[in-house]
């Protein structure tokens, strides 16, 4: 490690030398290990270095083993405390809550990137691939049929994360993890909107989030219109300005995507069908959501071609079905709705 370039770093740990030592600094209360009379401990930079290998690359255990000089179960219980430690000591900097002015900041760069005024951070979901586990595997299995774990997050306009659960059975509903979630009860009771309330076309409107079709339509939650699909559809045909809210929600969404694409692509133990347990693999989902702050808001460079690498060897991720809003938020929440049309019609005119 003394002799590797800035390129090293990036290509082994896929982060720069510095917050590479940032990172073991931060980490350094939950993973020095005292030595002993039997063995010396592992020094907390191996450790890390073990660890971020096997998040990088999704490696077989006992490739790494070889590659450290270190014992299968060494790696093993690298990564998982390492992981464990990255959740405890770092969530409350890198996993959090936004300020009122992240929540300024986010909805300039939606505004800026995508054209969808009046936004803080997008809804999406992610599968990860996983062994088949040892108990009630079918309900792991998602929409396109392979076995994954299901994590829900919120991305800012920056590209970050902002709130991940991830311990969900691949085959569960999206919009269940949402209603049961921190993250729909805070956006509900107005927690992602500063106060007072921003005005949007004349009224005060709280912030909203962006969702895909799984989720339902709330007040605080825009989603696209349901489009007509074959002659027997049950949805009328979209105004222009209706397809035109679409169109721009649609590009709005390409920052979630992304993020999501570039955590695959940094950390390809999420790519690739992970051989952890169940016990590990949300820790690990979290730890990589987590580093993939970390390295964004340091500004390490991302190469183009982990990206290409995951594109050709990953399952495309499931799409999930429409969700079907109902309640009493529905009738408001059409109305907000149709303010964003109103916006992007006078927009266009």
């Amino acid at each position: 490690m003394t002799e590797f370039q800035d390129s090293d770093w990036l290509d082994k740990f896929r982060m720069s030398r510095e917050t590479f030592f940032y990172l073991c600094d931060k980490l350094r209360p939950r993973l020095a290990r005292q030595d002993t009379s039997f063995r010396l401990a592992l020094p907390v930079e191996k450790r890390v270095a073990v660890a971020l290998w096997r998040l990088a690359s999704n490696v077989e255990y006992r490739t790494i083993s070889t590659l450290f000089g270190v014992g299968k179960s060494t790696v093993c219980r690298c990564v998982r405390d390492m992981c464990h430690a990255i959740v405890a000591l770092l969530s409350g900097v890198y996993l959090r809550p936004p300020t009122e002015q992240e929540l300024e900041d986010s909805a300039q760069h939606f505004l800026s990137r995508g054209g969808f005024p009046h936004c803080v951070a997008t809804i999406s979901t992610l599968h990860t691939a996983i062994i088949t586990p040892s108990n009630n595997a079918s309900d792991y299995a998602n929409p396109a049929g392979w076995l994954s774990v299901l994590s829900q997050v919120a991305v800012s306009g920056r590209g970050q994360f902002w709130d991940v659960c991830a311990s969900f059975p691949g085959g569960t509903d999206p919009a269940d993890i949402l209603q049961n979630s921190s993250l729909w009860a805070t956006a509900a009771e107005g927690g992602l909107s500063p106060a007072p309330t921003p005005i949007f076309m004349g009224k005060a409107l709280r912030y909203v989030l962006l969702g895909e079709a799984c989720y339902p339509l709330q007040s605080w939650l825009m989603k696209a219109y349901p489009e007509e699909k074959g002659r027997r559809a049950s949805h009328t045909a979209l105004t222009e300005p209706q397809q035109l809210f679409n169109w721009r929600l649609s590009r709005a969404l390409h920052v979630s995507e992304e993020a999501l694409l570039r955590l695959r692509a940094r950390w390809q133990c999420l790519s690739k069908r992970n051989d952890c347990g169940l016990d590990v693999v949300p820790t690990m989902i979290l730890a990589c959501c987590i580093l993939h702050n970390v390295c964004e808001s340091h500004g390490d460079a991302f190469k183009a071609e982990w990206q290409a690498e995951v594109a050709e060897a990953e399952s495309p991720q499931p799409s999930h079905k429409q969700s079907v809003s109902t309640g009493m938020d529905q009738s408001h929440a059409e109305e907000i709705r149709k303010l964003f049309c109103n916006h992007f019609e006078q927009q266009n005119d």
